[in-house]
């Protein structure tokens, strides 16, 4: 199937039991047994929900993998994929990264005994970095907030030389816009909250692996911790899925023309964004990705929380909120919310710094979004 129809299809056959083209939520924690141990696939709804199933098999063939496991959010299925680490081990992540992983590696695994490097997103820099100990390279592309896109496949290269698996967390791309594991990589994160879900009224995580041993302990790590998304979670996502591919074409060319707007504002002193021509990554992201998404980045020409405030408040279509991916557009303030957990010299030195903003476009009419932040300009 190509992908819009996988969007509708995969994982969502019509219900065998009543015919209903919409997969039902199945809204319960156990299940009858006609003996001790004998069911009919399902015993506990921690350990396996067709709901659930149905959205884990769709999420696989998006991203052309052979398994998904669905989590109750992306930092969930982070936690998954740490946890199959042991005292010791080492992942090199690049620096510019959501700041909730940080967190998740500094102050919850790192006090474990695992070792965490921080590199630029260049091949070399990962290279250079390697120890005998490390296990993973962790990246995303576009990294978040900085949309840097890195290349994926002269990364996993170099990483399955020296036996290494390499992490990609896709949440900012989504599978319409790239694909990891056909690039290299060994596993996909996704925050089912932002693009996949699309509406922001729901929390999710999703890992997506090739490797049968690598699936088979993270599927009993979801199951022994716990932290899996409820069937209506799971049936929202599944909802959400089937408009992806309109979605994401509508959040690309607005963010587009809001680039192209900003890019020429004087009042903004630099643009984030691959899909400009002069965008350093532009090239790269033309060549591993299908599009260009839909956030933005920019830097104010006035670089202090004042400022930032100023503009905020005069917005009146686009909300000051955490998150993204949603079809409404959503502005956030990085260095004091998003990425606040990480500490201020090292944002700073990354580039995370007071005067940036961190724009979700969404799939309004980009001439109102346009006039919307125009306004908000001359703060």
């Amino acid at each position: 199937m190509k992908f819009n129809t996988k969007t509708i299809h995969a994982g969502q056959m019509p219900d065998k039991a009543t015919g209903a083209v919409v997969i039902p939520i199945y809204q319960t924690s156990t299940y009858k047994m006609d003996e001790i141990n004998v069911h009919k696939g399902y015993d506990y709804s921690r350990s396996g929900n067709p709901t659930r199933n149905s959205l884990e098999e769709c999420l696989a063939s998006l991203e052309n993998g052979r398994f998904a496991l669905a989590f109750s959010s992306g930092l969930a299925a982070e936690h998954a994929v740490l946890s199959t680490l042991k005292p010791g081990d080492h992942i090199i992540a690049a620096e510019d990264m959501y700041g909730g992983t940080y967190r998740l590696f500094e102050e919850v695994f790192k006090p474990y005994g695992i070792q965490f490097s921080y590199v630029g997103g260049n091949t070399i820099d990962f290279e250079k970095a390697i120890k005998q100990a490390t296990k993973i390279f962790w990246i995303e592309s576009p990294t978040n907030p900085l949309l840097r896109i890195i290349d994926i496949a002269k990364v996993s290269a170099i990483a399955h030389k020296n036996n290494i698996k390499v992490v990609v967390d896709n949440t900012f791309a989504s599978p319409y816009f790239q694909q990891p594991l056909l690039l290299g990589a060994d596993l996909v994160i996704h925050s089912t909250t932002k693009y996949i879900g699309g509406h922001s009224d729901l929390i999710g995580g999703a890992l997506i692996v090739n490797d049968e041993e690598w699936y088979t302990r993270l599927k009993f790590l979801q199951n022994a911790i716990g932290a899996v998304p409820g069937a209506f979670d799971c049936w929202l996502t599944l909802r959400g899925i089937k408009t992806l591919s309109v979605r994401m074409k509508k959040h690309e060319e607005n963010a587009l023309q809001i680039a192209y707007f900003l890019e020429s504002h004087p009042k903004i002193n630099k643009v984030y964004y691959p899909g400009l021509p002069s965008d350093p990554f532009h090239n790269l992201a033309k060549q591993q990705m299908t599009g260009f998404s839909g956030m933005i980045s920019f830097k104010l020409d006035k670089g202090d929380q004042k400022a930032a405030n100023s503009f905020f408040k005069k917005l009146k279509i686009i909300s000051l909120a955490e998150s993204l991916g949603g079809v409404e557009s959503l502005i956030c303030y990085p260095s004091a919310m998003t990425h606040a957990s990480i500490p201020e010299a090292q944002r700073n030195a990354i580039g995370v710094t007071k005067d940036l903003i961190r724009l979700s476009v969404g799939i309004e009419d980009a001439e109102d979004l346009i006039e919307d932040l125009s306004n908000a300009i001359n703060y």
